[in-house]
């Protein structure tokens, strides 16, 4: 199977690199300056007491030539609009496109651009980032993917991908329901996100003070009643799990977007925030604390595009 992983960050560049040292057919695209670095110091993976180098396989948006058996998307939301020019010479008539992004806006642009039969709904689970030279710092143990069909169901495709993910040691599922599990990702990283954005520090520092549980309680809620009113509510063992997460003393778990806020970078507002209100609206469901979060977040874009 012939892989493209567009982007090597925190999320494709790991698993990328699964495939990479399983001697999978997998190449990375990349933009020059990402390239020039890798090519310099490698793939480089750290954290949970492993430091591992890969020497990747790069291509740049202009040296794509024909089409790829499947593309996974690793990008953020705010590169989403180049990366599917960039991508079009990789996708052929059999081409499968395997989004990892937070939310679900991005499925309509796919579909839009590509036919809703070329693109499988996505979801990473995993904790990561990227420190000061590029290299992907793992966070925590967990690291799995689940795809599936939009409309449901399982599919020869949707296996196949999966047996070769699964080949390269990635725990990869395969939920009859890929759209409810994209929802309920969306309502851990809205309440994640919304927590360490509104108040500023950790799961950790929240939990720690007076009114903090019962804070985390209110945003979960929120954004679970969105996702319920939507029609794909998430199963109450799973909410319990996610509210023991985003509660457990001395935690240092921040959401990858209040990162972004910290180093005063652009972040995925628009794509984890702005779009849950939206259908928030439609449904007549308040979401005063997700409202909150999505104003203080607009400011900050503001502030950032105004240098």
């Amino acid at each position: 199977m012939k892989i493209l992983v567009v982007g090597a960050g925190a999320t494709g560049g790991y698993f990328g690199a699964r495939l990479a040292q399983a001697d999978k057919d997998v190449t990375f695209l990349v933009r020059p300056r990402r390239a020039a670095a890798l090519r310099e110091r490698g793939l480089r993976l750290t954290g949970l007491g492993q430091e591992e180098t890969i020497t990747p396989r790069l291509v740049t948006a202009g040296e794509l030539s024909g089409p790829y058996d499947l593309v996974l998307l690793s990008v953020k939301a705010t590169a989403l609009d180049q990366a599917l020019d960039d991508i079009a010479p990789a996708v052929g008539p059999g081409t499968a496109i395997v989004p990892l992004l937070n939310g679900l806006a991005h499925l309509r642009q796919l579909n839009a651009r590509f036919g809703e039969e070329a693109v499988l709904g996505g979801v990473a689970r995993i904790i990561t980032t990227l420190n000061g030279e590029g290299d992907i710092v793992r966070l925590a143990p967990v690291a799995s993917l689940s795809i599936g069909e939009q409309k449901g169901g399982p599919s020869p495709r949707v296996a196949a991908i999966a047996a070769e993910l699964g080949d390269a040691g990635i725990d990869t599922q395969q939920p009859a329901d890929i759209l409810s599990a994209m929802w309920s990702k969306w309502v851990l990283i809205s309440a994640l996100a919304g927590l360490t954005c509104l108040m500023r520090g950790t799961t950790g520092d929240v939990a720690a003070v007076p009114g903090g549980r019962d804070f985390v309680a209110a945003l979960l809620a929120e954004s679970a009643g969105v996702a319920a009113a939507a029609g794909h509510p998430v199963p109450k063992g799973e909410l319990d799990a996610v509210a023991a997460m985003l509660t457990k003393a001395g935690s240092p778990l921040t959401a990858s977007l209040y990162r972004d806020v910290t180093l005063g970078a652009p972040t995925e507002v628009e794509h984890v925030f702005g779009d849950l209100v939206a259908r928030a609206r439609l449904l007549s469901v308040a979401t005063p604390l997700l409202d909150l979060a999505t104003l203080s977040l607009r400011v900050h874009e503001h502030r950032t595009a105004a240098g």
